[in-house]
């Protein structure tokens, strides 16, 4: 067995895929407040990175690198992945949290929106996993954090196969999380609730009141206590935390 290779928070690089809004910027913007090394992932929105990117070089002292790579393609998840080489800055800690949503009903979706939908959500992290995995165990020490969804434990109507592809994210973090455990790499996922970001855009006031009412919090939650959680399941010290999936959800689903 090898030797484990453990370093300090402020030498260590984090990987979050999907990084120019949202939940992934946020994400990035706190590990980057602790002086982590920081790669911002992203496919189209080059602008919104560069803001994100901005904002974590204010608040952290670490390198910070933005990257582009459509994870529907292995070959340019690999290409990715040697550039992080060639800058010293392969990950140990994975965030996979790129990902789409799709509202309708089961009987409108078509193949062709299946097959993008599985895609990015699940082929985009099994992909991304297996070519970044490799530097982990290899160290025998990392930390692959998933962000699914509330509805990849309970379902949703209308939302069947944005609800599908993370109940299936879910079930590679349970069996990956077995497979890994000897050689130091923790594989666990976050399941949000309702977030309030771009995800809700498609529905109305009086929709959101409703879903808030829902709650019993009251409230949507910020990307700010999506990120806190990441983040602590990142931490060195939350080694002994494997193959869960933790939903924080105001109580929504308990």
């Amino acid at each position: 067995m090898g030797e484990t290779t453990v370093k300090a928070i402020g030498e260590m690089t984090v990987l979050v895929t999907g990084a120019s809004g949202g939940i992934g910027a946020a994400i990035a913007e706190r590990f980057a407040s602790v002086g982590m090394n920081v790669v911002l992932h992203y496919m189209k929105s080059h602008e919104a990175a560069n803001e994100a990117a901005r904002r974590c070089m204010e608040k952290g002292s670490g390198r910070i690198m933005t990257v582009s790579a459509d994870l529907r393609s292995r070959e340019q998840i690999q290409r990715m992945r040697d550039k992080l080489a060639s800058h010293e800055l392969l990950p140990d800690i994975l965030v996979n949290n790129a990902g789409i949503s799709h509202y309708g009903l089961l009987s409108d979706v078509t193949e062709d929106i299946w097959d993008e939908v599985m895609a990015i959500n699940l082929k985009g992290t099994f992909l991304c996993t297996q070519e970044m995995m490799p530097h982990m165990i290899s160290q025998r020490y990392g930390r692959i954090i998933n962000v699914s969804s509330i509805w990849g434990l309970s379902g949703a109507s209308c939302e069947v196969l944005y609800s599908t592809t993370k109940g299936g994210v879910n079930a590679f973090t349970k069996a990956l999380a077995k497979e890994l455990a000897p050689s130091g790499v923790t594989v666990n996922a976050v399941a949000p609730g309702a977030v309030q970001t771009t995800m809700l855009e498609h529905l109305d006031q009086s929709e959101l009141q409703m879903l808030e009412d829902e709650i019993p919090a009251g409230r949507l939650a910020q990307p700010d206590e999506i990120s806190s959680l990441v983040y602590f399941l990142a931490l060195p010290e939350s080694g002994y935390i494997n193959g869960q999936i933790i939903s924080p959800n105001g109580g929504w689903l308990t």
